[in-house]
């Protein structure tokens, strides 16, 4: 009997990471950073001014796309930002270092889960073709993380909808994913923990779903658990290999 999947695509955060640490401390961190490697740039900016407005202006930003899901990118944030202080036309490769500073305060504290690296090597060995979709502001981040957990090896395509300027649950995020790693979508299935992101998008899209609920309990999950049912649901990465099998 031939397997139903060829192709198994994975949420980031709170899925294959964790986040370990309090995150207002982790944000003064990143604002810090940010702000000195600017400065160290040769930006002059009002400490106190700048990092309240880039932090408001953020905020902002996180409410938009969630409700249209297009991502326009923490590096446009802090470019307009900046252009409004007198620093027209900044370049990425200008804005790269202060944007690395920032990510630097948060990556430190994302960690491996447990049965991440075990459940990668197992499904690799069933000969699945293995991706990543990440709703983030920054596709750096996104690969530093990768990389950093030593996943790289496992997957055929991580995407970030910073690189493509989409967000989950777009059907438009998925497509891409499933495009480069020639695939179609009714031989894909998608694991993640958030139900209104990853479960919806995945329905949008036509894949499979498998709700991930280790680290599930969150508000946006409460709000949708009566409205969004997904195809299968796991405790924990370890228990996909069997689940796939049955």
């Amino acid at each position: 009997m031939q397997p139903r999947f060829k192709g198994i695509l994975f949420d980031l955060g709170n899925t294959l990471l964790y986040f370990e640490g309090a995150w207002p401390d982790v944000l003064r961190q990143a604002d810090e950073a940010l702000l000195t490697q600017l400065r160290t740039q040769g930006f002059t900016l009002d400490g106190t001014a700048f990092v309240q407005e880039f932090r408001a202006r953020l905020n902002a930003y996180y409410a938009q796309r969630e409700a249209e899901f297009v991502e326009h990118t923490t590096a446009h944030v802090l470019k307009t930002l900046l252009a409004d202080l007198g620093y027209a036309d900044t370049t990425p490769e200008q804005l790269r270092p202060a944007l690395s500073a920032l990510y630097a305060a948060s990556q430190a504290h994302w960690l491996l889960e447990d049965d991440t690296l075990s459940t990668l090597q197992a499904l690799q060995r069933e000969g699945y073709k293995l991706g990543i979709i990440s709703n983030a502001g920054d596709d750096d981040d996104v690969q530093t993380l990768v990389d950093r957990a030593n996943m790289r090896t496992y997957f055929d395509v991580v995407l970030s909808s910073a690189a493509c300027g989409v967000r989950k649950p777009n059907p438009r995020i998925f497509a891409l994913a499933l495009e480069q790693m020639r695939l179609q979508a009714d031989e894909t299935a998608m694991v993640g923990d958030t139900l209104g992101a990853d479960i919806l998008g995945a329905k949008n899209a036509g894949l499979y779903s498998i709700w991930l609920t280790r680290r599930a309990d969150t508000p946006a999950n409460r709000e949708h658990q009566h409205t969004i049912t997904p195809d299968a649901q796991i405790s924990a990465l370890g228990e996909l290999p069997a689940l796939l099998k049955n």
